[in-house]
């Protein structure tokens, strides 16, 4: 990797477009340091120094760790890129069930700019609503719970407050617009890289934090257990099976066509880490009913309290199987609704290819289904086991949601670390061969 890095230093276009990426890098994170007008710095500061602030970080895990820890200090980035990554997922579900979001789809490049332009709009709408919300709690104390301080100068001014919602959601649609930049002009993977960036951004405090109150033993062993993870995640999200393609010699006019060998690329991690996020988003619920009540004057009745007792935090066993079981469902789901076995089958009959030994059709379709369905077991275990990581980590070691080696940061570091890698790798060889063919 280093290699490939040190190479793409060395040819003046790459060159160009690795500093172009830094440099936006660089002012994504000034924006998620930036306070947003009429937020009250100070206050801030020592209600994130509170002992209880860190549990509001758990109510908001996987919003503050998309935002690289700006959440809860209510900045101009501080929604991160979790509104598009939202809107995207909505989209692709979408996609499965409206007929003429479907249709664009099918439509190629024009179609897949047109949901993308749907993807832009349903972001914003979802800033709007999210950065109404987290003002809402800071203005009524709910966002830092136990700390006394007013976060928001004016939190009854209605200009002011709409102010933030504006300047929040205005940042939220700048993410998005740096993201696509580096999509065209650095090394592509905007929005990938960006994640990756906000991700990363939380170890130094967290390993510094765990060194600090755990001490040098099992600051190491941390070490030991994180470089294991990444070594496990770098593997199975290479591993792959790929079934066998033949295509037919056919003629066309007077040229013949085919005959060659080929493969489809099956990965064990097919899902990637939307089966997480999903996971994760609809534990939030039971977070969300427990508080809802908790304000309310009406005393919480024998569900209520079963809830906040086994579903709000992570470190019981009901929490754990049912974070488990979630993440193991929403792989299985979301492979379903992302290949479609009947229509690669169709594909690959339409032009003449064929898996040896089994029948073009219907017997195609069924084989890539058995296939996948074996593969995705193993998938969706390694993704529910390195999701549970955190969990452990929180109940041995005392770590907060944003422990560093989690299985959501790992899944996010290990994957886009490896495409931005083969990025650059593919454009090297382009350049390559060019030379070699002058």
């Amino acid at each position: 990797m280093l290699t490939a890095f040190t190479r793409a230093f060395r040819t003046p276009d790459l060159r160009k477009k690795l500093l172009f990426t830094l440099g936006i890098i660089a002012l994504f994170r000034l924006g998620s340091v930036l306070p947003t007008p009429g937020v009250h710095t100070e206050n801030i500061a020592l209600c994130l120094k509170d002992a209880q602030a860190g549990e509001a970080s758990n109510i908001y895990g996987m919003v503050q760790l998309f935002s690289g820890g700006a959440l809860l200090k209510l900045s101009v980035f501080a929604l991160g890129i979790m509104p598009y990554i939202t809107a995207s997922i909505i989209l692709q579900l979408l996609v499965v069930v409206i007929p003429r979001l479907e249709a664009l789809k099918k439509e190629g490049q024009a179609g897949q700019s047109k949901i993308t332009q749907y993807t832009r709009y349903l972001t914003v709408a979802l800033a709007i609503l999210q950065s109404t919300a987290f003002i809402a709690l800071a203005r009524t104390g709910q966002l830092f719970p136990g700390c006394q301080q007013d976060v928001l100068l004016d939190k009854d001014n209605v200009f002011s407050i709409v102010t933030m919602v504006l300047t929040m959601t205005a940042g939220t649609a700048v993410v998005m617009w740096l993201g696509e930049l580096i999509t065209d002009r650095g090394v592509g993977n905007g929005m990938s890289i960006l994640i990756f960036t906000q991700v990363i951004a939380v170890f130094p405090a967290e390993l510094l934090r765990i060194a600090q109150q755990k001490g040098g033993f099992v600051f190491g062993v941390v070490l030991v257990v994180g470089i294991a993870m990444i070594a496990l995640v770098v593997m199975v999200e290479q591993a792959q099976r790929r079934i066998p393609v033949q295509y037919a010699k056919r003629m066309v006019g007077r040229r013949m066509y085919g005959g060659t060998s080929t493969y489809i690329p099956l990965k064990v991690n097919q899902a990637g880490i939307i089966p997480v996020i999903f996971a994760s988003s609809l534990l939030y619920l039971p977070q969300l009913i427990t508080t809802l009540f908790t304000n309310s004057q009406e005393e919480p009745n024998a569900v209520v309290q079963w809830i906040s007792t086994n579903l709000v935090t992570g470190d019981t066993p009901v929490y754990m199987i049912t974070f488990f079981l979630l993440i193991v469902f929403f792989t299985y789901f979301y492979v379903s609704i992302t290949f479609n076995p009947v229509e690669v089958a169709d594909n690959m009959k339409k032009y003449g290819g064929f898996i040896p030994g089994i029948r073009p059709g219907r017997p195609t379709a069924e084989y890539l289904n058995y296939v996948l369905t074996r593969l995705t077991a193993p998938g969706a275990l390694y993704l529910g086991l390195i999701s549970m990581v955190p969990i452990v980590a929180l109940a041995l070691v005392g770590a907060s949601q944003n422990f560093p080696f989690g299985g959501t940061s790992i899944l996010i570091m290990v994957g886009v670390g490896l495409d931005t890698v083969k990025q650059i790798e593919s454009q090297l060889q382009q350049r390559n061969y060019e030379g070699f063919l002058k």
